[in-house]
């Protein structure tokens, strides 16, 4: 059946009536005083769902995701928060019938479901079928979090760098050599100077020029977790929690088993999420050749589930925006390790550990020997998680 926002709008609960905090994405709200403020920091996220009717995949394969692609759109979600950071600001609000600025169309343009766009369904389900995935079958958060990377990479108009840490490690050593590193255009390839960029993309023609003068490189950083085997321990709830009142956070990847959720905040003992599984038609340019967005923003209350019922296995998302921003980040996670009760779900090293033998992978450019190079690197089993230690 396809759902929209009509058939869902009155299923969905309220925010509780609750003295507790909301916290959204490193934001504090009251319900009482900032209820309305609340609703629409939710409708202003980029939600993205299953689509139908879109251009086949590869050419010949599916035209809808419907069944199969709700991990994929939770990982456009995360991301699409990134590139809200990166190019309008945490405070950017998305508000219905009002006119937006340009970035915030080349951002949307970045995922709509056609070939050409750097973060579509198309080319997530192509890229996964390089490291091992075929069209159609599920990803787990790690896996769709290395394909991600890897497209990163072709979008020059954004210029992130982008990290995962793996094994429930953060190497502060490697993050500042990563986007310390390609600051400074180094050929066309760099300076996205191609029309096609222009034409297909929407991005700007000068895009990338202010990158030219940065010494740092926006940081998305994602950390796949497994925080238990069946279900989440319960150790490690407050150290999630503090990850939502982080100003960098960009949520969380994870749901339920076979049932990705993309988690933007919690109140009380319950996570606030986005849910993809809603088959929505795919969206095309109108006549004047303005895209239509409002299916793309959610526009009812949020879903909500306790935080007992996530499924272990996640990917924690932050943005830093400067090396201020990460340093900041850096803080804020040695301070949380110190709170007594508190579990940290991952280690903050300066260093990489002796222990570490994976290749160096953080400067990627697309070319196909770094194809080769991450072929014996990429984990995309994301049941081998390593099981974090009590």
């Amino acid at each position: 059946a396809t759902l929209t926002y009509d058939t869902l709008r009155f299923e969905y609960e309220d925010f509780p009536e609750t003295k507790e905090p909301v916290w959204i994405l490193g934001r504090k709200y009251s319900v009482f005083t900032e209820k309305e403020e609340i609703l629409l920091d939710v409708t202003s996220r980029l939600w993205f769902t299953y689509r139908k009717n879109f251009p086949a995949i590869g050419g010949t394969g599916p035209t809808s995701d419907t069944g199969w692609g709700c991990m994929l759109r939770c990982g456009q979600m995360i991301f699409a928060q990134a590139l809200v950071c990166r190019h309008l600001g945490r405070d950017w609000r998305w508000i219905k019938g009002k006119r937006q600025m340009g970035n915030y169309f080349s951002v949307l343009n970045a995922f709509i479901d056609k070939k050409d766009s750097y973060y579509s369904i198309h080319q997530i389900a192509q890229m996964g079928v390089g490291e091992g995935k075929s069209i159609g079958q599920w990803y787990g958060p790690n896996t769709v979090a290395q394909v991600l990377k890897k497209l990163a990479t072709f979008d020059t108009w954004s210029s992130l760098a982008v990290h995962i840490a793996m094994d429930n490690t953060v190497v502060m050593e490697e993050i500042r050599r990563l986007c310390q590193s390609n600051f400074s255009c180094a050929g066309a390839a760099a300076c996205p100077a191609v029309e096609s960029d222009v034409l297909y993309n929407g991005y700007p023609e000068e895009a990338g020029v202010r990158d030219r003068l940065s010494l740092w490189k926006p940081l998305v950083l994602l950390i796949p977790l497994r925080l238990g085997l069946t279900e989440i321990n319960e150790a490690y709830i407050e150290t999630l929690k503090h990850c939502f009142m982080m100003p960098q956070s960009l949520g969380v990847i994870g749901g339920k088993p076979n049932s990705a959720h993309y988690f933007i905040g919690y109140v009380g003992e319950e996570l606030i999420y986005l849910d993809p599984h809603t088959t929505q038609p795919a969206v095309e340019p109108n006549d004047s050749g303005c895209l239509p967005d409002e299916s793309f923003h959610c526009q009812h209350p949020p879903c909500r589930m306790s935080i007992a019922e996530l499924d272990p296995s996640i990917a924690v998302g932050f943005f830093c925006n400067t090396e201020e921003d990460f340093n900041d980040w850096c803080q804020q996670i040695k301070k949380l390790s110190l709170v007594r009760g508190v579990l940290p779900m991952f280690e903050l090293v300066e260093r990489q550990p002796s222990h570490f033998s994976n290749p160096d992978v953080l400067n990627l450019t697309p070319d196909s020997s770094d194809a080769d190079r991450l072929e014996r690197f990429f984990d995309s089993e994301d049941e081998d998680f390593e099981i974090l230690s009590l």
